[in-house]
């Protein structure tokens, strides 16, 4: 055997740099075709109606008191980022709705789950909450001013309320749903309360809770505009019912893009992507029943 085709012969080892080169192989071809095609037909309602809006608006000579024009908002948006005053509110806002979302997740959470182990508790809450569930966010804000006056602590309550009962009723409904033969799994090892707390029921119910929460942050970002409005001088709702008064439609207008962003790219970027995870993950659970 020649040299040659000795080398040829002996198992080679890649080093560090080969490595992006392999992976790049084993990922699908179509992946990031597949994901540039879902993103252009994502964005593309919203370049059509901001075409139409450029066209419509100077060709009908809308007043700006009516309707503002493309240019006048983008006008706002630079004002307003120059002075400094969008970061004020949107700090403001963002602070407020995860505080309030954060707390309503970690008091609904635990009690779901509680619901959905207890036939005691849940007969004796079910009402309350299905009761509840019609009086959650805004109209809580009359009561929450009395009670925290106007400033961060009402918003949060407002907001909380906006989260609280969605992620209870979920987190139930996701206990009740995991599989009977795990639960009498977990219980023939011995496992404690808290452990079954941690072990079973918590991953069991996650592709549920994770569901609520996401369902419930849209709440909370209704629950939030409308409370700025009355309860706060600062924040995106604040900003737009301000605008309001003074007859600034530009300002409107961009308040309202700014929060339909924000909730786009939290839901698209952090809510969805986490409740897929939780369901990749944990999803199976339920299913358990060998």
């Amino acid at each position: 055997m020649s040299a040659a085709e000795h080398d040829a012969e002996r198992p080679t080892t890649a080093g560090p740099s080969a490595r992006p080169a392999r992976l790049a192989q084993l990922r699908p071809p179509g992946r990031s075709t597949s994901r540039t095609r879902d993103l252009a037909w994502f964005v593309s309602p919203f370049l059509l109606l901001l075409l139409v809006w450029i066209v419509v608006v100077p060709a009908a000579d809308v007043s700006p008191r009516v309707f503002p024009s493309a240019p006048a908002v983008w006008a706002a948006l630079t004002s307003m980022i120059a002075d400094g005053t969008l970061w004020n509110h949107l700090g403001s806002s963002l602070f407020r709705v995860f505080a309030g979302a954060g707390a309503a997740i970690a008091v609904g959470v635990p009690f779901g789950i509680l619901m959905g182990t207890s036939k005691a508790v849940s007969g004796f809450f079910t009402p309350l909450l299905r009761f509840s569930v019609a009086l959650a966010g805004i109209a809580w804000i009359p009561l929450a001013t009395l009670w925290f006056g106007y400033g961060n602590n009402a918003v949060i309550f407002v907001v909380f309320n906006a989260v609280l009962f969605g992620v209870v009723y979920n987190a139930m409904l996701g206990t009740r749903q995991i599989s009977t033969n795990l639960l009498r799994a977990g219980r023939s090892l011995g496992a404690g309360r808290w452990q079954m707390f941690w072990q079973v029921h918590l991953p069991g119910a996650a592709p549920s809770i994770a569901t609520g929460v996401r369902v419930g942050m849209g709440f909370a970002w209704r629950g939030l505009i409308a409370a700025e409005m009355i309860a706060t001088s600062a924040g995106l709702g604040y900003s737009l019912f301000l605008a309001r008064q003074y007859y600034h439609t530009d300002v409107i207008i961009l308040m309202m893009i700014i929060i339909g962003v924000l909730w786009l790219l939290m839901d698209r970027l952090l809510l969805a992507p986490v409740e897929r995870r939780t369901v990749e993950r944990w999803g199976a659970t339920r299913a358990v029943g060998v």
